[in-house]
């Protein structure tokens, strides 16, 4: 008898270098999913023709995609063509990474449950833009980074995992924004896996996960 080994398939949207698009690849070569837990990364589709990440994917051998969103003359009309290039590779997980654009309902729902983004805040700290820099005038002695479902909310989803960095007096937006980065190339590709595995999971609009899972999706970082 001959065994068919289904693989589970992963997209990832970029509008830019995809910094955490070449920490889950970097990651999961060295970890090898195909085998480890039979994933792969199936496509690269970015919303910008010019996006570095694209060049990244095909020196990997990783089909691309550009649904360029200055073609269309509406949200719903990108997100309704973007759904339709994700849906051809028939996503078992769908990866926002550095992916500049805010997604309608429509296609959050079509992919519930599948939809995974990185926030470089502790949620529900700092949902928005400048994270680093609110979080040194609030006077946070911790900062990081969220890995969450997404949601109809911006940056509102149930969280998967967090990465945490400590604020130090020295700290500029910039260099805690580096330091954080680190753990964050760390955080994201643990979650991407626990999903693909089926070891978080979103229900009822929360994250189910077992104590062990939870311990290694939570990361102390310097």
């Amino acid at each position: 008898m001959v065994r068919v080994l289904l693989v589970k398939n992963i997209v990832i949207l970029i509008s830019g270098r995809g910094s955490n698009f070449e920490a889950i690849l970097r990651t999961s070569r060295e970890e090898n999913w195909e085998v480890a837990c039979g994933a792969r990364i199936a496509a690269v589709v970015s919303n910008r023709p010019d996006a570095l990440g694209l060049q990244t994917a095909q020196r990997n051998g990783i089909a691309t995609h550009v649904v360029d969103h200055k073609a269309f003359d509406s949200r719903e009309a990108f997100d309704a063509e973007l759904a339709r290039v994700v849906e051809s590779y028939q996503p078992d997980v769908v990866v926002l990474a550095g992916f500049m654009r805010i997604l309608t309902a429509g296609f959050v729902s079509r992919f519930e449950g599948k939809l995974l983004n990185i926030h470089p805040a502790i949620l529900p700290l700092f949902p928005g833009l400048d994270t680093h820099r609110r979080a040194i005038e609030a006077g946070c002695r911790v900062h990081g980074s969220t890995v969450h479902f997404v949601s109809q909310v911006l940056d509102g989803g149930a969280i998967v995992g967090q990465a945490i960095v400590p604020v130090l007096p020295s700290d500029t937006p910039e260099t805690l924004a580096h330091r954080g980065l680190v753990y964050e190339h760390m955080l994201y590709p643990r979650c991407v896996r626990a999903l693909v595995e089926g070891k978080v999971r979103l229900e009822n609009g929360r994250c189910v996960a077992d104590d062990a899972v939870s311990r290694e999706l939570t990361i102390f970082g310097d």
